[in-house]
């Protein structure tokens, strides 16, 4: 039954912010001017959360609008309801629902749907990840100078050593392409599917990454923080790669390859 309430949510979810991606709605700033909400993102948040409560009221949710609704139960809703605003709210077709189920601090399931592009990603512990139905695989891409990699950079510049623009440069300083979609959500999911040998960020919140990682390592590939310790999507750092060119992305984030 989880696993059929998760689909209902996001397909519901996405058919709403596929209704209005080109129409009118009024949109507000958060943390910084351009950290976007739109009255779409609340909505597409109360849509999920109803179906969510109609099959499991007693469970937990965390979510990017709302916070945390906090239950006594083992089993926690990760939401993220429309992930990619700032592309929503400009009529760009890069966003989408982002919903992972967090059970005794694992996560066991993940849906990412971009409707505009109609491509449901799903995941599952332990039984693999599938865009439409149909299973996917990381890449096989085995050296960084010869890799295609996205990452993204947050609305409040983080001014560290290493940080977004020191690593992005280094890298396209070197003839490395790296995308930048607006979406960690499909990031990741286009790193399961083998589209992207690796994805980075410096600063991501649970919603942005619980049901992509899921699906990046159901689908082979390997997720970790900058350390290259075992991620939680608790902390701000990620690496999602093939595998393959996983140690060596690491040095290059971290200003120590050859």
């Amino acid at each position: 039954m989880l696993k059929s309430t998760l689909i209902k949510a996001a397909q519901a979810a996405g058919a709403l912010i596929q209704e209005r991606i080109n129409g009118k709605f009024s949109v507000e700033t958060k943390a910084g001017p351009n950290d976007l909400v739109t009255e779409v993102d609340k909505a597409s948040e109360a849509l999920i959360m109803d179906i969510i409560r109609q099959d499991f009221p007693g469970h937990f949710i965390l979510s990017e609008e709302i916070g945390e609704v906090k239950m006594d139960s083992s089993t926690k809703w990760i939401i993220d309801p429309i992930d990619g605003t700032v592309n929503f709210a400009n009529g760009i077709p890069l966003c989408c629902v982002s919903i992972g189920i967090e059970h005794e601090g694992n996560m066991i399931m993940g849906a990412v749907y971009n409707p505009m592009m109609n491509e449901f990603f799903f995941a599952e512990k332990g039984k693999g990840a599938f865009l439409n139905d149909n299973s996917i695989r990381v890449s096989q891409q085995d050296q960084v100078k010869h890799a295609c990699l996205v990452t993204g950079f947050p609305y409040t510049y983080l001014d560290m050593e290493n940080g977004p623009l020191e690593v992005f440069s280094r890298l396209i300083r070197k003839g490395i392409p790296v995308r930048r979609l607006g979406s960690a959500a499909i990031d990741l999911c286009w790193v399961a599917a083998g589209r992207f040998d690796g994805f980075y960020e410096h600063k991501l919140n649970a919603w942005d990454s619980a049901a992509g990682f899921l699906m990046v390592e159901e689908a082979g590939g390997v997720v970790t923080d900058f350390a290259g310790d075992a991620y939680s999507p608790y902390q701000p750092h990620i690496v999602a790669t093939n595998g393959k060119i996983h140690q060596e992305l690491l040095h290059w984030i971290a200003n120590t390859h050859e």
